[in-house]
């Protein structure tokens, strides 16, 4: 096992999704501020998506300009169709993760659209990639391991999208476990088929703690070769068109699993939890995940 892991700050944009509170511009800059300044190399800031549907990143280009100015921090942003992926571009993103669902009936009540009209359209989101320089294109695989809509997802239709994902040229195939559906022995095989489908295509990994098997999951991920995974400071988030999603793994959490391991996450903790202390300040009366700030470390 390697002992270096990137992780991937995605409460900006999961965990704001869901909750009532809104954040304004100034905050959201210094959560990612403060975040970079204890370690994390790459966070995702904002969705560029209809604002009618999530008015919660009306701000998704000012947020995104300011956090390009960030040094040593790659910014991505999350968009569900063309028009977001141009927006981003326009925008200046450096790195753009396209999400499509590989159940088809969460697709339709996520973007409106099939499983394979969002496939057709990412051949665009590619083409216009192309027309530019210095993007890349990301691919997030939404109920990966269940659906709450559909129930059990083929694991065959899994692999057959990556593949298709691969043979497009995208430059990162990120599975995602929305509905917190997933379990070790799932996740393992899933991951270990995939990489076999796409060769030596990065692979991430997205895990909800819904029924208490988000970091169990990160080690069924890590023992299969996954070295990029999503989480979300206090346990944040959740897909606001999948009955019963609830928070992804909490960052706290998982850096302080890596640490115990002796997997390198570039992240300093003890900093860290000062964030997440912060975090409870610009979220009042929201409710926070994560065991560690009440624990605190384990100290041997």
């Amino acid at each position: 096992m390697t002992d270096r892991v990137i992780l991937r700050e995605v409460g900006l944009r999961d965990g704001l999704q869901l909750i009532k509170s809104r954040l304004n511009t100034a905050i959201k800059l210094s959560w990612i501020r403060a975040q970079a300044e204890v370690g994390f190399t790459e966070i995702e800031v904002t969705s560029f998506v209809p604002i009618s549907v999530l008015p919660q990143f009306a701000d998704a280009t000012a947020v995104l300009v300011d956090a390009q100015k960030i040094g040593n921090l790659l910014p991505s942003v999350l968009v569900p169709n063309l028009r977001g992926a141009v927006m981003a571009m326009d925008a200046g993103a450096r790195k753009i993760t396209f999400v499509l669902s590989v159940s088809d009936a969460h697709n339709r009540a996520n973007v409106r659209k099939s499983t394979d009209d969002s496939l057709a359209m990412l051949r665009d989101v590619l083409a216009e990639r192309d027309n530019r320089q210095n993007i890349k294109i990301a691919t997030a695989l939404a109920t990966s391991f269940g659906c709450s809509i559909e129930g059990a997802v083929p694991e065959a239709r899994v692999i057959q999208i990556a593949e298709i994902l691969a043979s497009q040229g995208v430059d990162e195939i990120n599975l995602a476990d929305t509905v917190g559906y997933g379990d070790p022995v799932q996740v393992g095989r899933i991951f270990k088929d995939v990489r076999k489908a796409v060769g030596e295509l990065p692979l991430a990994a997205h895990f909800h703690d819904t029924r208490g098997l988000g970091l169990a999951n990160v080690m069924a991920a890590l023992d299969a070769g996954v070295r990029r995974f999503d989480s979300a400071l206090g346990g944040l988030g959740g897909c606001p068109f999948a009955p019963g999603a609830s928070g992804n793994i909490a960052t706290e959490d998982t850096v302080h699993l890596f640490d115990r391991l002796g997997i390198d996450s570039g992240v300093d903790l003890g900093a860290l939890l000062k964030v997440r202390h912060q975090l409870a300040e610009w979220l009042p009366g929201e409710k926070l995940e994560g065991r560690l700030l009440g624990a605190g470390p384990a100290d041997r």
